[in-house]
């Protein structure tokens, strides 16, 4: 085997801070995130979601980073730095490696949709012209193997050519320049969406609550669907925030650190929501439409808006930003887990990853349209690999996280709190511990059965 290079860090704990939210901030917070909190009545949820992002996501979003700043290692070989002797605790280090494949498997055609409908607006596609034809572009885009294909090509050789000048210089410096143009863009775009005409009722929607929408709508619904979007936002579980731990100093405590990674990502997802509610409030559009939202509704409202063009350009350069920021994080968590298990070098790492997701990504671009016909159990190829990874893989993955963390025939509770409390900065209380023994598991069970038996 390859003698594998020295271990890299980040130059700054800002670069860690934003690398690490980067990961976070995707498609869940943007795109997800609205239209769930239009289903489900609005402020009500958006205050049930901040409660369950603290109660849930922050304690698993800790042990992820524990496990790899004491582990020092990508999630297979800080299991066997940790796990007692004869255990096996690192099986599960191989079935994260698994999910961030099988979701680049389908992340990075999602995000190819996202730079073509900028590359759209920006050309003159989307005009006034075509605005009764605007839920046609998306369909005309899903049944193109050939335009689907090169925008995802596009994102996967832009994510890896980042990758190849390391970390401080690729993966960190990219993305405080992303994470810099992204802030800088939902600012402009909740500043443009407040002040059109009629925006105030869809601000209202959003952040007064309404019990009796809630009462319409089911609170038990609105309950869990909260609980399950604050779980899913951090995408915890396959390990992809478990890497940005092994490249942590010890200067800083775990709790500090991962409570600013989930107040970023929640900004972010909070200001989408300021992005999207006030422009359908304006233009009389029902924002419960699901996933459309994002790739007829929205278009429609850009299209019939004074300066639309290009406020639909920068709506889509900052969905690109925010699923490109986790697609690299991610792809660095690959190419590193090959280092550190077979001895590679960076270079033969993501020149092996980067074959194997242009090929493998090709199953879900195809799925739209020359494979269209195949389904398995009424999902086509995209909704399949979102299944596994979203219902089975992050819920089962944090369960173990939390089991390992804080059991004694794993890792433990005390060396957790240890690791977890080293540095200056908030610490985390001893008292939580039969919190997170004997009431945490049985919430993310709970996520897991909803993910499997969803609540009508």
């Amino acid at each position: 085997m390859e003698k594998t290079n020295a271990r890299e860090g980040f130059a700054s704990r800002l670069g860690f801070i934003l690398v690490s939210a980067g990961c976070a901030i995707g498609i869940g917070n943007v795109w997800k995130f609205p239209y769930v909190t239009g289903e489900n009545g609005g402020a009500f949820f958006v205050i049930l979601y901040l409660i369950f992002l603290v109660i849930m996501g922050l304690p698993i979003l800790t042990m992820e980073f524990a496990i790899g700043r004491a582990g020092k290692s990508t999630c297979v070989q800080a299991y066997k730095n940790l796990e007692p002797k004869g255990s096996k605790w690192h099986i599960h280090g191989w079935f994260c490696l698994a999910g961030c494949y099988l979701l680049m498997m389908y992340y990075t055609t999602v995000s190819g949709w996202m730079l073509a409908y900028f590359w759209k607006f920006a050309s003159g596609q989307f005009n006034p012209a075509v605005s009764a034809d605007v839920g046609e572009v998306f369909n005309e885009l899903l049944s193109d193997p050939v335009e689907m294909t090169v925008f995802m090509v596009i994102i996967v050789i832009c994510g890896f050519a980042v990758l190849c000048f390391g970390v401080q210089k690729g993966l960190e410096r990219v993305t405080k320049i992303m994470m810099a143009g992204l802030l800088l863009l939902i600012i402009m775009l909740v500043i443009n969406s407040v002040t059109l005409e009629g925006g105030a009722e869809g601000v209202k929607f959003y952040l007064l609550p309404d019990l009796d929408a809630v009462k319409n709508i089911g609170v038990f619904k609105v309950i869990t669907s909260a609980m399950n979007q604050s779980f899913f936002t951090l995408s915890l579980g396959i390990g992809a925030m478990e890497i940005f731990g092994s490249y942590m100093s010890r200067d800083n405590t775990l709790t500090g650190e991962s409570l600013r990674i989930c107040l970023l990502d929640t900004f972010v997802a909070l200001m989408a929501g300021l992005i999207i509610f006030p422009a359908c409030s304006s233009y009389d559009v029902e924002p419960s439409q699901g996933p459309s939202l994002i790739f007829v509704t929205l278009p429609y409202i850009f299209v019939n808006m004074k300066g639309g063009m290009i406020w639909g350009a920068l709506f889509f350069v900052f969905m690109t930003f925010a699923s490109f920021s986790t697609i690299t994080a991610v792809f660095e968590n690959i190419t590193v887990c090959l280092m550190d298990n077979f001895g590679w070098t960076r270079r033969k790492a993501i020149l092996f990853n980067s074959v194997f997701i242009l090929f493998a990504g090709m199953p879900c671009v195809l799925g739209f349209n020359v494979l269209s016909g195949f389904s398995l159990l009424g999902q086509n190829i995209m909704g399949i690999e979102d299944f596994v990874v979203s219902n089975l893989l992050l819920p089962v993955g944090s369960l173990i996280f939390l089991l390992f963390c804080v059991y004694s025939k794993g890792w433990g509770f005390d060396r957790f709190l240890a690791e977890c409390n080293t540095g200056k900065g908030i610490k985390m209380a001893s008292f939580l511990k039969s919190y997170y023994k004997f009431v945490l598991p049985v919430l993310i069970i709970i996520v897991l059965i909803i993910g499997l038996v969803p609540i009508s």
